[in-house]
């Protein structure tokens, strides 16, 4: 198995994405040397993270390799300068590059001219790394992917086309309810479409979420308006007014479901007060595992 850039989960196939999963839980009981020794990655993020910036710092130094944060204020992507001019100059510098970026196309330019690997660390498009952290996540919990339902209940944004790419190349069901308006991305969804036909799984939109969380092994949202989307605020909280994740909804799952979200959250809007700290919670097993999916990833970058 040998990555360049990833960008997207469809970049890998369903065998990499199991193999990359399997790689990650491993290298969780310890079991990973320093092949980022010698090696400096850049960590260009246009948007303020948590979990994704010191997942990726502290996974590059526990591999041997260092790493430098550039800020949106430091590059300017696209507005200081050509994003094509900015990828050719960091390629001469370090040996790959980590983006957090608003535009998946900045992403594209990056690996087209940096001559070193590109890691997408959330796009507009994709969140391909949370994508193989809720992998690592459900297979700890559950076991086999094969036949297990996702329900994700809410925006059809990044997260959930990763997840619903990620989760149709390992055989699992995927059921996303939104409101017609906020499903995912139709070129994603075919995409799915295609993996999920190969590994006889299920992919489907509903709208009612009450439909999607029916018998489901695992209930998953995320935030209503996203970073960038502010302006549609007011608009969001009122369509997606129904579609909070409560006792109620999560009533509608099986007894054993598990309640995923990929955080920030905010609680009384996408979440009910408490539902972080529920007993059926795996929130923080989720940011958590970041570390290993991105330390697996880099791994196999650098194998």
């Amino acid at each position: 198995m040998k990555i360049r850039d990833f960008l997207s989960i469809a970049d890998l196939t369903p065998e990499e994405i199991v193999h990359l999963v399997r790689y990650a839980s491993e290298i969780k009981q310890g079991n990973v040397g320093r092949p980022l020794e010698g090696k400096t990655v850049a960590l260009l993020f246009e948007k303020a993270s948590l979990r994704t910036r010191v997942s990726f710092e502290v996974g590059i130094r526990q591999l041997g390799g260092e790493c430098i944060y550039l800020g949106k204020e430091d590059v300017g992507l696209g507005v200081r300068e050509p994003v094509a001019d900015v990828a050719r100059v960091l390629g001469r510098w370090v040996d790959a590059i980590v983006g957090r970026v608003f535009s998946h196309n900045n992403l594209v330019l990056l690996a087209q001219h940096a001559g070193v690997p590109v890691i997408n660390a959330l796009s507009d498009l994709e969140h391909p790394c949370q994508a193989i952290a809720d992998l690592l996540t459900i297979h700890e919990h559950k076991g086999d992917f094969q036949g297990l339902q996702i329900a994700f209940i809410g925006d059809g944004n990044n997260v959930a086309a990763s997840l619903a790419m990620a989760c149709a190349s390992t055989g699992a069901n995927f059921i996303h309810a939104s409101p017609p308006k906020y499903q995912v991305s139709s070129l994603v969804w075919e995409e799915a479409k295609k993996r999920a036909s190969i590994k006889e799984s299920r992919l489907g939109w509903v709208e009612l979420p009450q439909h999607a969380a029916r018998g489901a092994d695992i209930v998953y949202t995320d935030v209503w308006t996203s970073m960038g989307q502010e302006s549609e605020n007011e608009e969001r909280l009122a369509a997606f007014g129904d579609y909070q994740v409560n006792d109620e909804l999560m009533s509608f799952a099986k007894p054993d479901a598990l309640f995923m979200h990929d955080l920030p959250a905010h609680e009384g809007e996408e979440i009910a007060m408490g539902m972080l700290n529920d007993c059926r919670s795996v929130v923080f097993d989720q940011a958590e595992n970041r570390l290993y999916a991105q330390k697996a990833l880099l791994s196999t970058i650098f194998s």
